[in-house]
């Protein structure tokens, strides 16, 4: 079936960036190794921002090694300033994944909720709530950001079978 692989979900942002770690089985089960938010402050200048989240993901993907790296396409209809500021974190983010010899794949929003529930529209909550079943988690991993980027590291894990 799969090897034993461990992937890190990533959902790029500026001030909030997801990440989850996993790690799928041998018989194909799926376990979090690790997940949360890396933050930078509103009033940093985008330099300083960039830099928080390179050197807190590049210990993350040190402490944690994962082989694979999904990360979630931009989705932007309106707010360019936004769309500029989170496009500079994904390229933080990618460069990151190159530096560390991973294999890497991006998702948009709509592949995501399709692999987890079969319903590209699915809501925010629906999402959560498939987070929380197939990593059998006690309760939905928090902030949004943090469940996310277990979504797209789940995402990828069902298109490898």
């Amino acid at each position: 079936m799969i090897n034993n692989s461990r992937i890190i979900g990533i959902d790029p942002g500026t001030g909030i960036l997801g990440f989850g770690v996993i790690d799928i089985s041998s018989k194909g089960d799926l376990n979090m190794v690790d997940a949360g938010v890396i933050r930078t402050p509103v009033n940093q200048a985008d330099s300083d921002r960039l830099f928080t989240i390179y050197q807190e993901l590049a210990e993350i993907i040190n402490d944690t090694k994962p082989s694979i790296m999904s990360v979630e396409k931009l989705f932007f209809a309106q707010n360019v300033t936004n769309a500029m500021s989170v496009s500079q974190a994904r390229g933080v983010v990618l460069l990151l994944g190159k530096q560390a010899d991973m294999e890497l794949f991006e998702y948009t929003p709509l592949q995501i909720k399709q692999a987890l529930t079969g319903y590209g529209r699915a809501t925010k909550a629906q999402i959560q709530e498939m987070v929380r079943v197939i990593l059998k988690l006690k309760q939905i991993p928090e902030p949004d950001d943090c469940a996310d980027a277990l979504a797209a590291a789940i995402c990828h894990s069902m298109n490898m079978r």
